[in-house]
């Protein structure tokens, strides 16, 4: 026992150290000048990079540059929580960057399939594209409906890691003998797909459930309330 309490202590004196120093970035970043809409600015800028250098076949920088996108996509959101900077258009306009976000790098990845021949592939992206877009769809009117929507398996973190697995293992990528962009895209298809019938069926069920309730409320009343 006694040889391995130093490490422990060392641990904890390292996630204690951790902890500080995002508590001193995080911090400095609240008092800054810094805007949750610049950060969303930012992701928007890192997600047209990435679609650039797909059309030109630079896979591993666009995977790089996707995920650097895509963390300034969740860190705005939580900035604007922290810092207290948000406002309702920020918000709208976040979302509406998310969606416009992902739909280009998917179409460059169509368009690179397109060149190569390989129609299936590329049909797969416009299918990842609109199923994506109906996971965000659901939510969003399911939530307008009073009904909380995040069930589901291919929430946007999901899709984004999926994503860039396959661009920073794609062929010709540098990193080994891999081909995963086309597999990563049919998983994004499949799996939006299958979440966008997973929300309708779930909000069908709470709405199912609601109406249910009220009618075995209405039993003893005369109706002019």
């Amino acid at each position: 026992m006694g040889p391995s309490a130093p490490p422990r202590r060392s641990n904890r004196a390292g996630a204690r150290n951790g902890q500080e120093l995002r508590s001193y970035a995080r911090d400095r970043l609240i008092e800054s000048r810094l805007t949750p809409n610049a950060i969303s600015m930012m992701g928007l800028v890192g997600n047209l990079v990435a679609a650039v250098l797909v059309t030109q076949e630079l896979f591993f920088l666009a995977g790089v540059a996707f995920v650097v996108g895509s963390v300034m996509d969740t860190l705005d959101g939580r900035y604007s929580r922290m810092s207290g900077k948000g406002t309702l258009f920020g918000a709208f306009l976040d979302s509406t960057l998310d969606r416009i976000e992902e739909g280009i790098v998917l179409t460059a990845v169509a368009g690179y399939f397109a060149a190569r021949g390989d129609d299936f592939a590329a049909a797969m992206c416009v299918a990842a594209v609109l199923f994506s877009l109906m996971v965000s769809y659901t939510r969003a009117r399911a939530e307008a409906l009073g009904v909380e929507c995040k069930v589901g398996l291919a929430t946007r973190p999901v899709r984004v890691v999926i994503l860039s697995i396959g661009l920073i293992f794609a062929k010709g990528a540098g990193i080994g003998d891999f081909e995963l962009l086309a597999p990563a895209v049919y998983a994004i298809a499949a799996l939006t797909i299958v979440t966008t019938f997973q929300r309708v069926w779930h909000v069908r069920n709470e709405l199912s459930g609601e109406v249910s309730g009220a009618k075995s409320g209405d039993g003893g009343g005369d109706g002019d309330v």
